[in-house]
């Protein structure tokens, strides 16, 4: 830093206070009595204000720039305008000392010996404030919410802008040690944050803090918290007023400084920052630079010295001859303006030289003069190490940073050879002062140069070796090496270029020019070397012959590319120059030095930043190109060029068959057709291949040079690849002129080709009729189906050929599938395919026409009424289902189909469909039973389902009693169904029928009826079951109740066998069957009574029909008495056979064939002779006409006159009138669901 005087005036009195207009243009200046208006950019006097009877001690101008004011010891305040005019003035009760705007409400605050007051421009009057002791200067805050007053006494008061204290900062020295000046700092936030949290001991501090630019919203942020937990004890005082903010939310940092020749630092809090710093003078003036980074501090010691914010001096200013009372700088810029006892007016330019250094990416360069950043010129990191004392020198030389300091000298080094790393911390301090021009450091050396001497030093600072030039240093560089033996080059200004190596005494003279040296680099292999001189000259030497290799003017620096070993760089006259080789320069517009070249990037040193700049290596690359030099023009590609100039590359590598460099610049593009050419090549060379012509049509082809890949395909001989390729492209005019020949073959290929290329592009019309006139009927055909162009199926169809039999059934098939059937029926029958005739017609459910076609060609039976079946069992048509199975003579398909149906019912609780089901089923496996070889097994299966069926008919009744509250049934029905199923289910109990039910209907009809007996039994087993809770109270009460009840059944309920005339228990042991004779009884499959039917059998030797015409002779018999008696007693009416008259068998053969002889333990059936048939009428002898081979069965009604029905289909029994209502209930059989009016069996 050095102070450079503009101007300079003197006048006759002292000078007690200046005063900058904000835009900076003018100089109010209190001199004596008067103010003295000065132009600031050449010192002229404007004009002299006289207002003031005595010495004006103070001026101070308002922040926007429209008034200024003035304090005199006449008692009086003046105010100005800036067109230099008092518009007022007021007075105080003793001298005025200092006045103060506002910076943000422009409020006036003037200071007397003993009070102060407040103006504002919209206030009438002045507000005036008692003080305790005499004020000698005041200072606002930033945002003008707190008014600082430095007292005689050594008191600093902290007041609101109304004038009330709010902090009282008592200095240790008290009136011995007056306030004379104080300021606070006008800086960022985030700049008073920095110097809060400084370390105090900077050299044995691990810097590592990492800082990057943040937005204003959160620098604030960060700082008032920051503040905010600084001053966390502080006392906090609560103050109503209106815009009167906690005094612990701010970091306002005031400079103090007194007559105890002390300059301290305090929180807006009262809380002091750090420690005094001792001046050693009588300050009289303080002030801050605009952005508050430095602070000028002047007084008894006759000149003005330059802080930095945190108090450390770094220089003088200017020497003056008397005492400084008064130092301003000039806002925002680096004019600083003195003001002495002896009224010397002066005016300083302070200009900062720049300290920096930079090895590769790294640049370290001083900030604030006291601090140090290190850049990372890549990933833009930086960290800041913080010395608290003035940076003099800085060198960096890999991992080692070296600083000096006006009294020693500090190394650093990073914490790890991580090239990222930016953590560095003190190595070595050298505690000694030093003079020199240029540092600069090594691994374990530093080297010092002092203008013709360089001196060798260890970090402990013990002086190794020492070197003397014969002239001025002026350019000194590490050019690396290894540790303890790096190589220094050295320029001089007598033109000669030296090698030194720290571990060697004698310097190495590389060579030796007639003009002076201003700049010095070295190629990476140590070979050439580039030297700017003072006549702005680039110059290359071969470094082994000393050969001047090329020259290039306008040159103020120069770099190599570390990289690139025939590459480098120069600036000058605000161009960059790039130089390949001895290729000629490229240059484009560049402001600054270039200080490195790495890769594509550029390090530019412009003013006082240091900016990496991204360029393009593509001029050179292209020098290279130009003479076919593609390895060399590769290597300039991988600094950095775009893709672009990449593909170009890989381009002409390429068509230069230089495979191997086109390969790695195509990978480089990621272009993986072009490496699939490259790889295809190199196989073929592999395999022996060496024709280039041919190697080049290849490439020509790929890149669109196809007229020019035809001449070298034919040059070659491979006329076939010529061809290929145009066809591929679709150019089929350029392939018949190359094919130059009227080839029947060759051009029906070509038109192939061509309708290929049509339907590509979406030409189908086109297509098919280049198709056809090709005969490729098939693509013709395929096209036409795929738009659904019938019509000119239908004419293909037509023209073609019956022995064309592969299009067409392609026609039927896209007939079928664009819904016409009818023209597919006539393409089939064109070429004769009956099979994909019927297949036609039952995927179009054109069944009539598959019937008709089925009876001309019974083989097609099976493919006919199986997908009808299907499709009837797919619309709940199973009746008719099961038919076209039968047709089809599936009948194994018919039963799996009617099984899964019966089960859906069962799990459904559709227990009469069920039946039905079952019943269907049953007969079902009669059917197949015919078949010998599975008769055993489907004769097992019908009396199975059979008997499921009767039971699911019987469940149907119990189920929709027990779960529909409104199903009406008889008492007498209920009972008898649940008798019938509790001695049917004396073994497994089939699916969906609940024993439950079954009981609990028992339970409830037997007592109901009088069957208490059985009611008790029914309740007893119920307890043994799992009971639903819907019916546990009912089943719990019956069961009390059933106990009151007498312990036998009613007799009127016993069923009789009317064949033995033997009375059966309800409860049966034995099931449905006497227990005398063990007759089966018939039930009735509406009421469940038992009928009055004895079955028989016919004797050995009569058929079946034989049996029925003797059945239908009906011989006369002789009429007689009724020999029936009817006994009536108290609880039973029976009736009764009078065995007194004559015998049975002379009047009724049949009757006489019931004699059992009581007791019998097996069943012997009813067995009849001719003459007992004879004997019967036709009305008495219902017959069951199973199928075969089943056989018939014979019933005789005991009691003519109750007429039985049987139904035709099913065989089930009824009471005639029970028929006859449930006919007309449902027009069907309840059991079969044969309707009424099906003359079918």
């Amino acid at each position: 830093m050095r102070a450079v005087l503009t101007w300079r005036d003197k006048v006759e009195q002292c000078v007690y206070d200046l005063a900058f207009k904000p835009d900076g243009a003018q100089l109010i200046v209190a001199a004596g009595s008067r103010l003295l208006v000065y132009d600031t950019s050449d010192g002229t006097l404007l004009q002299p204000l006289k207002g003031h009877k005595d010495t004006v001690y103070c001026v101070a101008y308002a922040k926007d720039g429209k008034r200024f004011a003035s304090g005199s010891a006449d008692k009086s305040v003046i105010i100005w305008t800036s067109k230099l005019e008092g518009i007022l003035k007021y007075t105080h009760n003793d001298s005025i000392q200092c006045v103060s705007y506002n910076p943000v409400t422009h409020q006036l605050a003037s200071c007397s010996s003993s009070d102060i007051g407040l103006w504002s421009p919209e206030q009438k009057s002045v507000s005036k404030h008692k003080s305790s002791s005499k004020i000698t200067c005041c200072s606002w805050t930033n945002d003008g919410q707190y008014l600082a007053l430095g007292m005689f006494n050594g008191v600093v008061s902290i007041r609101n802008k109304n004038g009330e204290e709010k902090v009282k900062i008592e200095r240790p020295g008290g009136s011995l040690s007056p306030i004379w000046s104080i300021s606070w700092n006008p800086s960022s936030r985030w700049e008073n944050f920095w110097m809060n949290i400084e370390i105090e001991d900077s050299e044995e501090a691990i810097v590592s803090s990492y800082f990057q630019e943040i937005p204003s919203t959160l620098k604030s942020a960060v700082y008032s918290s920051q503040g905010s937990g600084a001053e966390e004890d502080e006392p906090e005082e609560e103050d109503d007023s209106a815009g009167d903010d906690s005094l612990e939310e701010r970091n306002d940092i005031l400079a103090v400084a007194d007559w105890g020749q002390k300059l301290s630092f305090y929180q807006l809090s009262g809380k002091q920052i750090g420690k005094d710093h001792s001046l050693n003078f009588d300050p009289c003036c303080i002030s801050y630079f605009t952005k508050g980074e430095y602070i000028l501090l002047g007084g008894s010691d006759k000149q003005v010295s330059l802080f930095t914010k945190d108090g450390v001096r770094l220089g003088a200013v200017g020497e003056q001859t008397s005492w400084v009372w008064t130092c301003k700088v000039k806002p925002d810029s680096n004019y600083v303006v003195v003001g002495c006892q002896d009224g010397t007016i002066s005016f300083y330019q302070l200009i900062f030289s720049t300290v920096h250094g930079l090895y590769k990416d790294r640049y370290a360069y001083r900030d604030s003069m006291t601090d140090v950043i290190v850049q990372h010129l890549i990933t833009e990191q930086k960290v800041r190490i913080k010395c608290k004392e003035l940076v003099k020198k800085i060198a960096i030389y890999k991992n080692r940073l070296a600083i000096q300091l006006p009294e020693k000298i500090l190394i650093y080094e990073l914490y790890s050879e991580d090239s990222l790393d930016m953590r560095y911390r003190v190595k070595e301090k050298i505690a000694r002062k030093f003079e020199c021009n240029l540092l600069v450091v090594c691994a374990d050396h530093i080297i010092l140069c002092q203008e013709r001497r360089l001196q060798c030093l260890s970090f402990s600072g013990e002086k190794e070796r020492e070197w003397q030039m014969e002239s001025l240093i002026r350019y000194i560089k590490v050019i690396g090496g290894p540790p303890g033996r790096e190589g220094l080059l050295v320029g001089l200004k007598n033109g000669q270029i030296l090698k030194i190596f720290v571990d060697n005494l004698f310097a190495i003279v590389l060579l030796k020019q007639a003009t002076a040296v201003r700049c010095l680099d070295m190629s990476a292999s140590r070979n050439k070397l580039a030297v700017v001189d003072e006549n702005d000259m680039c110059l290359v030497y071969d470094i082994h012959t000393k050969e001047l290799l090329f020259q290039e003017p306008n040159a103020n620096s120069v770099a190599w590319n570390t990289q690139c070993e025939d590459m480098l760089c120069f600036s000058g006259g605000g161009y960059l120059n790039i130089k390949a080789s001895t290729f000629p320069v490229h240059q484009q517009k560049l402001q600054g030095f270039v200080v490195g070249y790495n890769g594509s990037k550029i390090f530019c040193l412009h003013v006082f930043s240091m900016s990496a700049v991204e360029v393009p290596q593509s001029a050179p690359m292209y020098q290279y190109l130009d003479r076919k030099m593609f390895r060399e023009a590769y290597q300039i590609a991988c600094l950095g060029v775009t893709d672009t100039d990449w593909r170009e590359l890989a381009m002409e590598a390429l068509e230069g068959l230089e495979f191997e460099t086109a390969k790695k610049a195509f990978t480089r593009v990621q272009d993986l057709r072009y490496l699939e050419l490259i790889n295809s090549i190199e196989e073929r060379k592999k395999r022996g291949e060496t024709n280039n012509d041919l190697f080049l049509a290849d490439v020509f082809s790929y890149q669109g040079k196809f007229h020019e890949a035809a001449k070298l395909y034919k040059k070659s001989g491979h006329e076939n690849l010529a061809l290929d390729m145009y066809t591929e492209l679709r150019m089929f005019e350029y392939a018949k002129d190359f094919l130059g020949s009227e080839d029947p073959k060759e051009t029906k290929m070509l038109i192939a080709k061509q309708a290929d290329w049509a339907r590509n592009i979406n030409e189908p019309k086109a297509a098919v009729e280049m198709y056809i006139s090709a005969g490729e009927h098939c693509k013709a055909i395929e096209i036409s189906g795929d738009h659904g162009w019938v019509d000119m199926l239908i004419d293909i169809a037509r023209k073609l050929d019956k022995a064309e039999r592969e299009p067409l059934l392609m026609c039927a098939h896209f007939f079928k599938k664009l819904d016409n059937p009818g023209y597919a029926a006539e393409t089939y029958l064109k070429i004769g395919d009956l099979k994909s005739l019927v297949q036609l017609h039952v995927e179009t459910q054109r069944w009539d026409e598959a019937f008709a076609l089925g009876e001309k060609h019974p083989e097609f039976k099976d493919d006919i009424y199986v997908p009808y079946a299907q499709w009837l069992a797919e619309n709940d048509r199973f009746e008719e289902a099961q038919k076209a199975f039968h047709k089809a003579g599936r009948q194994g398909e018919a039963v799996r189909v009617l099984e899964q149906l019966t089960h859906n019912a069962v799990v459904e609780s559709r227990f009469s469909d069920a039946a039905y089901y079952y019943w269907m089923l049953s007969m079902q496996c009669l059917d197949i039973a015919q078949d010998p070889a599975q008769k055993e097994v489907m004769l097992g299966k019908f009396h199975h389902f059979q008997h499921l069926a009767e039971l699911y008919h019987g469940y149907h009744a119990i189920h929709r009693y027990v779960e529909e509250p409104f199903s009406f049934h008889l008492p007498e029905t209920l009972f008898n169904i649940s008798r019938f199923l509790l001695h049917s289910l004396t073994k497994d109990t089939p699916l969906g029928i609940s024993k439950v039910n079954t009981l609990f209907t028992l339970a409830k009809q037997s007592k109901a009826l009088g069957a208490y007996k059985l009611a008790r039994h029914a309740y007893d087993k119920l307890q043994g079951l799992q009971i639903p809770a819907r019916f546990q109270k009912s089943i719990e009460l019956g069961s009390l109740t059933i106990r009151s009840k007498p312990f036998h059944d009613s007799e009127e309920l016993v069923p009789l066998c009317y064949r033995c005339s033997t009375n059966n228990p309800l409860l049966n042991n034995l099931g449905n069957v006497c227990i005398n004779c063990r007759q089966p009884f018939v039930f009735s499959a509406s009421s469940y009574e038992v009928l009055h039917l004895v079955e028989f059998c016919l004797e050995e030797g009569i058929t079946d029909e034989e049996a029925v015409s003797l059945i239908d002779l009906e011989a006369p018999r002789l009429k007689r008495e009724n020999k029936w008696q009817e006994i009536t007693s108290n609880n039973a009416q029976t009736l009764r056979l009078d065995e007194s008259m004559d015998s049975v068998g002379e009047d009724d053969p049949f009757t006489a064939k019931l004699s059992f002889e009581q007791g019998g333990s097996e069943f012997v059936p009813v067995v009849v002779s001719r003459s007992v048939l004879r004997s019967m009428s036709r009305r008495d002898v219902l017959i069951k006409r199973w199928p075969p081979p089943l056989q018939w069965q014979y019933f005789r009604s005991l009691l003519p006159d109750a007429s039985i029905t049987m139904c035709p289909s099913c065989f089930q029994m009824f009471h005639s009138e029970d028929y006859e209502l449930l006919l007309l209930q449902h027009t069907c059989c309840p059991y079969c669901r044969r309707r009424v009016d099906d003359p079918s069996p």
